[in-house]
């Protein structure tokens, strides 16, 4: 059962007291600069602006969840000082591949963390986030690696949300390059088979990623002294999570209310309960989580229209830049050099179709111009993918090709994960810059 808007209220307003380090100084009352209820001034695309509203109660606990944190993993970070950094991501990643029983003397900051995520919430049915994994790895193995970065720039188009990724030093080519690619370990990693489970290297990367986060926020609140709650709200809140962890469903969504159905199929749900599970295991409140087509475009575009719309050079223009120029392969072979060179130009594509609504216009004003040359590739390389996937779905369909197609699309993600490179999910406070201020 949902919890009410007045316990979420207090949820939030715990940050207060659990962590005063931390939210001490907070005034959980106020709604931040970055939040808003007049539509013509969000950044829900103006394509979608007609539909009808999203439910009151929905839109509450969007905004109310704008000023929310991680508080367990946010009581794990906060022990930096005490043990630091490295000691913290050392007993996080034992206790995940070991067991809590594997870090001597445990602190209950830990034990909390590994706790709530090993819990299995009430609707989770494991079998169908076993299967929607396994119809993940199609996409993820063939099609993602041509649009990993593209999604990524999709994230630094709002000076508000945008912001903890400046401010953490992801401004340089090779820094961008990291990130996308340690996106890339993450979204790919939890496909493998038993990932999501307990020890799995998905659980692992999703207790990680948790960290890390928390790591931003607590550096973030604690050190850049010129962070303005008052403007940005609480860094890295859980309703920004969303976009990337629901992104898939939120297209398949709407891909079926434009086909006029309302119900999911028996592998459409597999598949919205892998990404709800995933999004559980990276903290994301279980209300956020919706189970329907609806709802799922309803809670997206609820958080799409909270949030002021803004565009600004130095924050998200010169994060768009650096991360479309990135070289993301391991090294300059002359394979991956054509690669990555292919790739750039499919990212623009893919920014302007899925989070432009296909308005070239926004692209050039923000400095990702579509030319020529990008469309004449995506005309040769988009049929290639497409061929490629449907001859991976006919394999999967037969009993007696089904087991061999899914071990060769394991192995591919694997030499994915092997040219990404070993994801870190950490953070540097010493690369750390002062916020820029934002006018709205």
């Amino acid at each position: 059962m949902n919890p009410s808007l007045a316990q979420v209220h207090e949820r939030i307003a715990l940050q207060k007291s659990a962590l005063p380090e931390m939210y001490g100084n907070i005034d959980f009352s106020q709604s931040p600069e970055r939040y808003t209820e007049i539509l013509a001034e969000s950044s829900l695309p103006e394509s979608l602006r007609q539909m009808p509203p999203p439910p009151a109660d929905m839109v509450g606990r969007v905004k109310a969840y704008t000023m929310l944190g991680d508080v367990t993993a946010d009581a794990y970070a906060a022990l930096m000082g005490e043990y630091g950094f490295k000691r913290l991501v050392e007993m996080l990643t034992t206790a995940c591949d070991k067991g809590l029983d594997a870090v001597p003397d445990a602190p209950p900051e830990l034990v909390a963390l590994i706790g709530e995520m090993e819990t299995k919430p009430d609707w989770l049915d494991m079998d169908l986030v076993r299967e929607g994994a396994r119809l993940n790895r199609l996409p993820m193995a063939i099609t993602s690696p041509w649009m990993i970065r593209g999604a990524f720039l999709a994230t630094f188009l709002n000076k508000y949300t945008a912001l903890p990724m400046a401010i953490t030093g992801t401004l340089g080519y090779s820094t961008s390059a990291r990130r996308v690619n340690e996106t890339a370990t993450f979204f790919t990693v939890t496909t493998l088979p038993g990932a999501l489970e307990p020890r799995g290297e998905g659980f692992k990367a999703a207790a990680m990623v948790r960290l890390m986060h928390s790591m931003v926020r607590f550096n973030i609140l604690r050190r850049v002294k010129t962070w303005d709650v008052s403007v940005y709200g609480i860094p890295v809140p859980q309703v920004d999570q969303m976009p990337a962890g629901l992104i898939d469903v939120f297209l398949l969504a709407y891909q079926m209310l434009g086909e006029g159905r309302t119900e999911f199929t028996a592998e459409e749900r597999a598949r919205v309960e892998f990404s709800r599970y995933r999004c559980y295991l990276l903290g994301l409140p279980e209300d956020l989580l919706m189970d329907t087509p609806q709802g799922i475009i309803d809670i997206m575009n609820a958080r799409s229209a909270s949030i002021r719309e803004g565009f600004d050079d130095e924050t998200c223009g010169t994060l768009v830049r650096a991360t479309l120029e990135a070289y993301l392969p391991p090294d300059r072979k002359l394979g991956h050099r054509v690669f990555n060179a292919l790739e750039k130009r499919l990212a623009r594509l893919v920014l302007v179709k899925h989070f432009l609504g296909g308005d070239s216009q926004i692209a050039r004003e923000i400095g990702v111009p579509v030319r020529p040359l990008d469309y004449a590739v995506a005309m040769v390389l988009f049929p290639y993918i497409s061929a490629k996937m449907a001859l991976y779905r006919f394999a999967l369909s037969v009993p007696g090709l089904r087991g061999m197609a899914d071990r060769r699309l394991t192995a591919r993600i694997r030499r994915l994960l092997k040219r990404y490179g070993h994801a870190e999910f950490t953070t540097n406070a010493e690369a750390y810059r002062p916020a820029v201020p934002v006018t709205a």
